[in-house]
């Protein structure tokens, strides 16, 4: 069974390429941080290495399967993602990306990320990343103080970062983003500026700045979440920056960033210009993406499809060379129009009337009318050039203003 129904080429080069994202989720890290709710967790080198030669045969096997439809698609970017990819040697994560070259289309200029963390960096991995034609990196930081770091968990200190990006660009790294994020246990305002001045100091071509989330099931929730507060008599909940504090990190990000020569293109991100990470577009404009490895997502063709999300099960699917992705979720048009709105709203650009039209065959103001008039007149909302897009007063109750994008059935 294929994972789209394959359609006829129709006249080879004369037929339009689209764009296809690609991410590969590499499931492994040296020690599981207490915020952490990804698929991830520690495991021995034996394990690594039958993983990623679990990944090639998911690769390849795929791609046989939907061979055809596949041929209309060019990879305009591939993300590897975990976990920590840059834990794998260079070596192993050229040679999944070999694969991909091999099996699929690449634009000629498509972006390549690894996702990395300090403390797993050397030259050696770094300039072999190079010569497998990986072009930006994305290391998490989180926080330029040790104390906040050592709170998260995190193997690594600020020094071992500055060693890490120091590294990266001696090895000719041009495009870097840094991870940072806010409210976190025992964070100050004044600490939280001092870790956006240092990530400003070092001059990367992006940053991504995100609030710390309690999410279930994490060490973090049950020390600093409601019920954990609660239980303590709001005792936890004290180690957390109060609102008033959160809501000037939140300030400041914009002020300092801004100062500093990057924009704002979507709620989380920053880049100086046309330095926007073009993998995270394509999630938020709908673009379709394939996902390799344990529990990766795909969205092809109005589906969206999961991987199987356990290593055991995973590691036995592949080596019968049989698929591991689930039933396919299609998307209703109401639940398309809902995640157009979602997703699009994200990015300071807005969405397109135009692509409204051409995606779903009616008109962005015949479906949304009313709620965009509501949200223009309370300021939140701005309608220019065709285009609909958050105002900076909408940007920050962002999820109330999504709300009112919800469709009754």
């Amino acid at each position: 069974m294929g994972f789209v129904q394959p359609v006829s080429r129709g006249g080879g080069m004369e037929k339009e390429q689209k764009k296809l994202a690609v991410y590969v989720h590499i499931p492994f890290c040296i020690k599981k941080c207490g915020y952490c709710d990804f698929l991830s967790a520690p495991a021995s080198e034996q394990v690594r290495q039958a993983y990623v030669g679990a990944l090639k045969q998911e690769i390849s096997g795929f791609v046989k399967r939907n061979e055809e439809v596949l041929s209309g698609y060019n990879v305009c970017s591939v993300f590897f993602g975990g976990g920590t990819p840059s834990l794998l040697s260079a070596g192993e994560l050229s040679g999944i990306l070999k694969v991909l070259r091999e099996k699929l289309v690449f634009s000629a200029d498509a972006e390549i990320t690894v996702e990395c963390n300090p403390g797993t960096l050397t030259r050696e991995k770094l300039s072999g990343y190079r010569k497998a034609l990986i072009n930006r990196l994305s290391i998490g930081l989180q926080s330029a103080d040790n104390l906040e770091l050592a709170t998260l968990g995190r193997i690594h200190t600020f020094e071992d970062f500055l060693l890490s990006y120091r590294m990266a660009r001696e090895e000719g790294f041009s495009n870097i983003n840094v991870d940072i994020m806010a409210a976190l246990p025992g964070q100050t305002v004044s600490t939280y500026k001092k870790t956006l001045k240092a990530v400003v100091g070092v001059k990367p071509e992006h940053i991504s700045a995100y609030s710390l989330i309690l999410e279930e099931g994490t060490p973090f929730y049950e020390c600093y979440g409601r019920k954990a507060g609660e239980k303590h008599k709001g005792e936890c909940e004290k180690c957390l920056p109060d609102e008033e504090d959160e809501r000037e990190m939140y300030a400041c990000t914009k002020e300092i960033l801004l100062a500093a020569g990057y924009h704002r293109y979507e709620i989380s991100n920053y880049a100086k210009e046309g330095m926007e990470c073009r993998h995270n577009i394509c999630y938020w404009d709908r673009t379709s993406y394939l996902g390799f490895g344990l529990g990766a997502a795909s969205f092809f063709d109005g589906c969206r499809y999961c991987n199987e999300r356990n290593l055991s099960r995973y590691l036995h699917l592949t080596e019968r060379g049989e698929q591991v992705f689930g039933e396919c979720t299609r998307l209703s048009i109401k639940d398309g129009m809902e995640e157009f709105m979602f997703l699009g709203l994200r990015m300071t650009c807005g969405v397109s009337e135009d692509e409204f039209l051409r995606q779903f065959g009616v008109g962005l103001f015949d479906v949304y009318g009313e709620v965009i008039k509501k949200h223009v007149s309370l300021g939140l909302l701005k309608v220019e050039g065709g285009r609909v897009s958050l105002t900076d007063r909408g940007i920050d109750v962002s999820n109330s203003v999504f709300c009112d994008f919800l469709l009754d059935e």
